[in-house]
């Protein structure tokens, strides 16, 4: 399979995004210019790649679908030292699509983070943790500790945390996200 353009990977994300949240992967997909078939297209596509005998490992997968990285940083996992490919994807500009790379070069994680930069969203209360507002990263930051859940997809995250409504009742929470964004909040 050849290039793969950034549109088509985004809608690879919108497909596993579509389950959660149906009126904002509309919205995007139009936002995008591009059919319900197309998001369907670019998926299979996709899947043909990752399931295709001859696959590509992960991260020179990721190299033919979205081109060279706009940048590459290193970060400290534990005592290793791992390599971090970031791709912007126009859908989300304060956003990079990052692959983490193993000191192996096996990719451990790939997911949606905050841009280096961009302004982090401000997340204080429950009504702050709208679908698409924050990370992963910054959910477990803002409401710490976090537990990690076992996702319901290899896409899929969750995390449990306790969290303040706007009249400051705290509430048992379980976020749920897809590549790495909110996707829906359930409270209890």
């Amino acid at each position: 399979m050849g290039h793969m353009p950034s549109l088509d990977f985004q809608l690879v994300l919108l497909r596993r995004m579509a389950d959660h949240n149906p009126d904002l992967v509309e919205d995007a997909r139009r936002e995008l210019g591009a059919s319900l078939a197309d998001m369907r297209e670019a998926n299979k596509r996709w899947q043909a790649m990752v399931r295709s005998p001859r696959a590509r490992a992960a991260a020179s997968r990721y190299r033919s679908v979205l081109g060279t990285p706009e940048s590459v940083i290193t970060r400290k996992v534990g005592d290793l030292d791992c390599e971090a490919w970031l791709w912007p994807l126009p859908l989300w500009p304060d956003l990079r699509f990052e692959v983490l790379l193993a000191p192996n070069g096996a990719v451990w994680n790939d997911w949606l983070v905050r841009a280096p930069g961009a302004a982090a969203p401000r997340l204080s209360t429950l009504e702050d943790l709208a679908p698409w507002s924050c990370t992963v990263d910054e959910a477990a930051r803002a409401f710490a500790p976090a537990r990690p859940l076992e996702g319901t997809a290899p896409t899929r995250w969750g995390l449990a945390f306790t969290a303040p409504d706007k009249d400051g009742v705290r509430h048992e929470c379980a976020a749920e996200f897809t590549w790495g964004l909110l996707q829906r909040l359930a409270v209890r």
